[in-house]
């Protein structure tokens, strides 16, 4: 497995529109997966999507027992979720702060909505149906935009509630870097 290269916000690539994966279970699939998990863990981060590493696949990763970088968010299954489809279950949203390893030391208020159902495959291409809601939905929604060639800066609503992790929440560690 190796560390990848995460992409940072204004590469052209992050902008892009992701395509479905068509093969599953191949053992370049799995080493990407791989490569990914090695990524995210070695950033502390909830979760990775495909493009934030140069790759144009309908491919995310999420999932922790806990994360220093968020540490009031409950657990999140450990994922892999391929050519996912999300469903809003109702209108009501939720704002919350979020961050991203593609707009490092950064940090916005995003609506997403509160409750939704996702439908995609795992590495072996056997169907993943579940529905989400809280933390565990935000995180859903924040890779799956990725796919969809969107950062979290794009949905904040009111610029007075996003800046610096550093100004914003000087508890955290210093070295946090999103």
């Amino acid at each position: 497995m190796t560390i990848r290269e995460i992409l940072k916000m204004g590469d052209p690539r992050l902008l892009r529109i992701a395509q479905p994966v068509e093969v599953f279970d191949t053992p370049e699939l799995h080493a990407l997966i791989g490569d990914m998990f090695e990524t995210m863990h070695s950033v502390n981060g909830a979760g990775l999507a495909a493009p934030q590493i140069g790759v144009g696949l309908q491919l995310v990763i999420f999932g922790f027992r806990q994360n220093q970088r968020y540490p009031d968010a409950p657990p999140v299954p450990e994922t892999v979720l391929i050519n996912p489809t999300l469903t809003p279950l109702g209108d009501a949203e939720e704002e919350d702060w979020e961050g991203c390893l593609s707009v490092p030391g950064l940090r916005g208020v995003v609506p997403r909505f509160a409750r939704i159902r996702y439908v995609g495959f795992d590495a072996e291409g056997v169907v993943i149906d579940r529905e989400a809601e809280g933390f565990h939905a935000r995180v859903v929604q924040h890779e799956c935009d990725h796919l969809i060639g969107k950062l979290y800066p794009m949905r904040v609503r009111d610029f007075s509630r996003f800046g610096y992790t550093s100004v914003l929440f000087p508890e955290l560690d210093p070295a946090d870097d999103d």
